[in-house]
């Protein structure tokens, strides 16, 4: 289907979006505490100055939300944009530029944020304005959300909305995070688009002991009995469960590659060689992704013991990041734990969700790949399971077909390394890259919807 592209639609539409994505980055949405709320007023505002009416909504004060919708003719079920507006902490005094700056140095727009995700919530905002201006006679409503609380869960966004306000929200497909950037091995470029996303499962691992003096080294210290556990986390990976998604991955990029890198993929695949061939791949990001979706997988994040210094404390307990996936349950989580921890810890399950997949044969995954092929002739779209969770999580549970693809190019020479950049100091993405995102979603939503 011909379309007009986004520069075509508006001859600054790059420069729009570069825009608003540099005042969200400005507005400190750190999560906790959140503050979502002056993020969906600025984007209501921007809205409205198109003729499009948003609706604005709060399960908590502060904490808002921001719903639009272009209607269509109805001859087809709407299409979701869903992104959140919260942000994880940063640390200023780790970063080149300030992390709420927004600084545009060096061809690339710095800040928290930056890739995740307030990019994608600029591009699918423009786009729906682009839309909007243009008078696209739409099949489908196209739908955009900027949710509150993605980083702690969802409970004051995406899961409230489905909950409480699902006719809001409802699509048969959503276009989200994480996907649609590109990733460069052996001279070739992919562009993983996300199909399936880990679930997850917090815990806490609990270690008792006898309390007593500091001055008086005790065997069964709680701190040092946690410290053993997390030690044995440390070197051990849970056992490998190579699913169908990881599977397709290797095989369509073990397709494009020469030789030598194709047969050390397709070692990855099996339990009895994966170990060795992590530690030989020579791009250490590439072996940490590859590591996270071959394995359930547990991180300890926070650990608490003691609260002086000269008392042996009773209890010690860490927090780990559990993240389960398709196919795994919370119990054979667990089970995986307690044959590396042992059985002499606590462990409390403080939260879980299911893993989910898309399937990617559908007329929008198709239209996906097209598009990508036009913006990036020689470029391959590949199906990707994400280790971490998204919203998605949640807007499944309406029955949507939910797509990670958020459109952006990386130079091949900048060695920037796109999920080393996720909740990393010096997040920042390419301007370039950016706008060509930009036209790469326009023309995915007009073709799929008008």
């Amino acid at each position: 289907m011909a379309t007009e592209r986004a520069g075509q639609a508006h001859p600054s539409a790059g420069d729009e979006a570069l825009e608003h994505l540099r005042a969200l980055l400005r507005i400190n949405t750190t999560n906790p505490p959140g503050g979502e709320s002056v993020a969906a007023a600025y984007l209501a505002d921007s809205l409205r100055a198109d003729g499009i009416e948003p609706i604005l909504i709060e399960k908590q004060k502060g904490r808002g939300n921001v719903i639009a919708r272009l209607k269509g003719t109805g001859e087809a079920a709407p299409l979701l944009f869903g992104g959140h507006l919260d942000v994880v902490e940063a640390d200023a005094a780790c970063w080149t530029h300030p992390p709420f700056s927004a600084d545009c140095v060096g061809g690339f727009v710095w800040g928290r944020g930056a890739v995740d995700m307030k990019n994608m919530v600029a591009q699918s905002m423009t786009v729906l304005k682009l839309l909007k201006r243009t008078g696209v006679r739409l099949r489908r409503d196209v739908i955009f959300a900027g949710v509150a609380d993605e980083e702690a869960g969802s409970d004051l966004g995406a899961r409230f909305l489905v909950e409480e306000h699902p006719d809001l929200v409802r699509a048969e497909y959503a276009l989200g995070e994480v996907g649609g950037f590109s990733m460069h091995m052996s001279g070739r470029t992919f562009f993983p688009i996300q199909v399936a996303e880990k679930g997850l499962c917090w815990v806490r691992l609990r270690a008792r002991g006898t309390p007593g003096h500091g001055s008086m080294p005790r065997e069964d210290n709680a701190n040092v009995r946690l410290a053993r556990a997390i030690a044995k986390l440390g070197r051990k990976r849970l056992p490998q469960h190579t699913t169908p998604h990881v599977v397709e991955f290797v095989r369509r990029v073990g397709a494009e590659l020469p030789l030598a890198p194709r047969v050390l993929l397709r070692r990855l695949l099996d339990p009895r060689t994966a170990s060795a061939a992590l530690r030989i791949l020579p791009d250490r990001s590439v072996a940490r992704s590859f590591a996270a979706v071959l394995s359930n997988t547990a991180s300890p994040t926070i650990l608490r013991g003691g609260s002086k210094v000269k008392v042996i404390p009773g209890e010690a307990t860490c927090d780990l990041d559990g993240r389960l996936l398709p196919g795994q349950t919370e119990s054979s989580f667990v089970a995986e734990l307690r044959q590396v921890v042992g059985r002499d810890l606590e462990i409390e399950v403080l939260r879980s969700t299911r893993a989910i997949a898309t399937s990617p044969a559908t007329p929008l995954y198709d239209v996906i790949c097209r598009v990508l092929e036009r913006h990036a002739p020689g470029a391959h779209a590949v199906p990707y399971l994400m280790p971490g969770f998204t919203d998605a999580q949640y807007w499944s549970r309406l029955g949507t077909r939910c797509y990670g693809f958020s459109p952006l190019r990386f130079d091949p020479k900048s060695n920037l390394r796109f999920a080393d950049l996720f909740h990393g100091d010096d997040e920042r993405i390419p301007v370039e890259g950016f706008k060509w995102g930009l036209g790469v979603l326009y023309d995915v939503v007009r073709d799929f919807c008008a």
